[in-house]
């Protein structure tokens, strides 16, 4: 996979070095370098960035500031010499947050990251729209469709999966990742044991989710997710 990448940073050093860093990384292709959020703007309107290495503190618009009217899919790595301004990058979900002077090791794992951010997302958006994914159970794939899966159950290092005609597939995967690829908030984690297909619930009872004989627990930490979906699909 080849991320289009941008970087945007006041100091001509500072971006001098990141434009040498993203120029040696091999799935990264960096399509402008600009000395400020204004300059950005205008230029990523016509040729967009996936990624950003965002300078914070620069004249006219802050990084910070320019991350706010980005749209979501464009994701950020903030690159800055404050520490104090890292609470403010994580509030607008950067992926990362680096100090400078960047190392090509600290680039790189937050590339990386990146990397990672994005095939995780594609291959989510797959599974959507082809409503299925295969597994391996039992030393072979199995093609699951999504429309079929009830709910997952995580047991320690494995997960099981079932299915509305009651048939249960083991496969060796951990609940996050499972978690990570099926498509939200369709499929939503209720508990740390527990990710339901929420148009399959039968019923609510108590905060438990029903199916048929089966009552599944719903967390506090997962609380306030199922109850917002629930809420937006109920009459009232």
């Amino acid at each position: 996979m080849i991320i289009n990448c941008a970087i945007i940073d006041d100091e001509p050093l500072a971006a001098g070095l990141l434009k040498s860093y993203a120029e040696k990384t091999p799935f990264l292709n960096l399509i402008g370098t600009y000395g400020s959020a204004v300059e950005a703007m205008k230029e990523l309107r016509n040729n967009p960035a996936h990624l950003l290495f965002l300078d914070i503190q620069m004249p006219e618009l802050s990084g910070i500031e320019f991350a706010k009217i980005l749209p979501k899919e464009t994701k950020i790595i903030f690159t800055t010499a404050f520490k104090q301004y890292a609470i403010e990058g994580y509030k607008v979900a950067a992926l990362d947050y680096l100090m400078k002077p960047v190392s090509y090791e600290d680039f790189l794992k937050a590339a990386n990251k990146a990397l990672d951010w994005f095939c995780i997302t594609q291959k989510k958006q797959t599974y959507a729209a082809d409503r299925f994914m295969y597994v391996k159970s039992d030393y072979k794939l199995v093609r699951v469709a999504l429309d079929d899966i009830l709910y997952v159950e995580g047991l320690k290092d494995y997960i099981r999966i079932y299915l509305q005609d009651g048939q249960k597939i083991m496969s060796l995967m951990n609940m996050k990742k499972m978690e990570d690829y099926l498509p939200r908030p369709e499929f939503l984690r209720t508990h740390r044991s527990y990710i339901v297909h929420m148009s399959r619930a039968e019923a609510i009872d108590r905060f438990r989710i029903v199916f048929g004989d089966q009552y599944l627990p719903i967390s506090d930490s997962y609380k306030e997710d199922v109850q917002q979906y629930f809420d937006s699909h109920t009459l009232s």
